[in-house]
């Protein structure tokens, strides 16, 4: 299926690796020029040579922390009018909240809520006077059924899911969309990091928490980061119009509630 979208200019965040490279591949595979976004010029470089051997159109890179003010100004100056944003940060670390401190609120709400919100106000007009444009935020199972060691997670990302909510049902008559894509439990270097503390927590080891794990997911295995690349390009595509302010959850079944 032609999703509609070859030419559109995308730019993605988090790209280096995981589930933000697997959404930057997947749409570069449609022909939409992209921009990836992360912190680590290595490992993007890699990623931007892995991407354009199989990219239709054109792989740019640049180094930034969208978690700062100067970060995303860097890469509004790279790609400054995408029809195309997906914004991904990594999660604050698992624990216990009696631990947390209000700095640790407060990183974890500007990391994975205010940051995803400055981007879309820098870029959102640029989208509705082309009358297109697709956002899509990365954030996690964790909105519908919240997570108790990853609870700085669970705060910041459901507070971006409110803020969607409202803003999509102003902007989808310009043709610009806003949803969240939802992941569950996605093979990535976050997963391992998390099933490490659980194991700990459990006092079993990694690889056999990560068996027992598995079995609890109807699935019975972990998400591929391509499936979830293959979503978020179809919630980019051009036939995508009429899908606004929606939690996608990606889970493998693992949520058991009918809505």
């Amino acid at each position: 299926m032609d999703l509609g979208i070859a030419g559109k200019k995308a730019l993605v965040c988090g790209a280096s690796k995981g589930l933000g490279f697997a959404c930057a591949q997947a749409l570069a595979k449609e022909s939409v020029d992209v921009t990836l976004v992360a912190r680590t010029e290595s490992t993007l470089r890699q990623a931007a040579a892995t991407i354009q051997a199989t990219a239709g159109g054109r792989v740019d890179y640049v180094v930034a922390d969208v978690t700062t003010a100067e970060g995303r100004e860097r890469v509004l100056q790279a790609c400054s009018r995408p029809d195309i944003l997906v914004t991904n940060a990594a999660g604050p670390p698992p624990g216990n909240f009696r631990e947390w401190s209000i700095d640790d609120w407060s990183r974890a709400l500007n990391d994975n809520m205010l940051s995803s919100i400055e981007l879309i106000r820098m870029t959102i007009d640029g989208m509705i006077q082309n009358r297109f444009g697709r956002i899509v935020n990365i954030t996690s199972s964790a909105v519908k059924a919240p997570i108790p060691a990853l609870g700085l997670s669970n705060g910041a990302r459901a507070g971006l899911t409110g803020f969607v909510a409202g803003l999509a049902r102003e902007v989808v008559q310009h043709n610009v969309t806003v949803n969240n894509l939802l992941p569950g439990f996605f093979d990535t270097d976050r997963l391992r990091n998390t099933l490490d503390y659980l194991a700990k927590q459990a006092s079993t080891t990694l690889e056999d928490y990560r068996q027992e794990h598995q079995q609890t997911i109807p699935a019975l295995r972990y998400g591929k980061p391509e499936e979830f690349g293959m979503m978020c390009a179809s919630m980019c595509s051009a036939h995508a119009g009429y899908l606004t302010g929606q939690n996608i959850l990606l889970d493998g079944g693992f949520y058991p509630g009918t809505f």
